[in-house]
């Protein structure tokens, strides 16, 4: 989903192959070939395949966008772009996908280790609070790719932990999910779905 926000706010063209996500495919070499963890997403660009998120984020930028949703590299600030943009990967969403995995190996869940992943993702969404106050994006008055990608692994949050979010979060949550861009991705990702059954 976050691939294609940046893409659609970029008014990239770009795809949608639909992976079927039952066990056995995601055990498959086919799959694997794509995928050395068999997890999505993958993304193909001409002879270029490649795949973790945010990675997809980094790449499509150097390549397709022309300096737009990042600070240049010579700016100080690209060291915090770069920073938030992989915060949403590697530190917040983390503890929402244990919590997924854990449901799907565990009937009953272990209530201390949900818990535990929830105030772990709680944690993040405090930080987030407190770098956004005064603020209305990570960077300042500026919405880039980090924006995007911390928005979101919100989606997961609301969904997985709650609904309720701290006042500057909450802001930052209504603004960018108010984009022309986030309701072009959540409409392509629904007729995804629904290809698929």
């Amino acid at each position: 989903f976050r691939v294609m926000w940046v893409c659609e706010e970029l008014g990239l063209p770009y795809e949608i192959s639909p992976v079927d996500f039952s066990v056995g495919y995601r055990r498959s070499a086919e799959w694997r070939a794509m995928h050395p963890v068999s997890k999505v997403p993958v993304m193909d660009d001409g002879e270029l395949r490649m795949h973790e998120s945010c990675a997809m984020i980094q790449y499509i930028l150097a390549r397709y966008a022309d300096g737009r949703l990042q600070p240049r590299p010579a700016d100080a600030a690209y060291a915090h772009f770069l920073q938030w943009l992989w915060f949403a990967e590697s530190t917040f969403q983390r503890p929402l996908g244990e919590i997924t995995n854990h449901r799907r190996e565990f009937t009953p869940e272990l209530p201390n280790v949900v818990a535990e992943m929830k105030s772990r993702a709680t944690a993040c969404v405090a930080a987030l609070d407190e770098a956004l106050a005064g603020r209305p994006y990570l960077l300042g008055d500026e919405m880039t790719a980090a924006d995007l990608s911390n928005a979101y692994v919100l989606r997961g949050y609301r969904r997985s932990v709650s609904e309720e979010l701290p006042a500057n979060v909450e802001a930052f949550w209504d603004r960018l999910t108010a984009l022309p861009s986030y309701e072009r991705t959540v409409q392509r990702d629904a007729e995804t779905r629904e290809r698929l059954g």
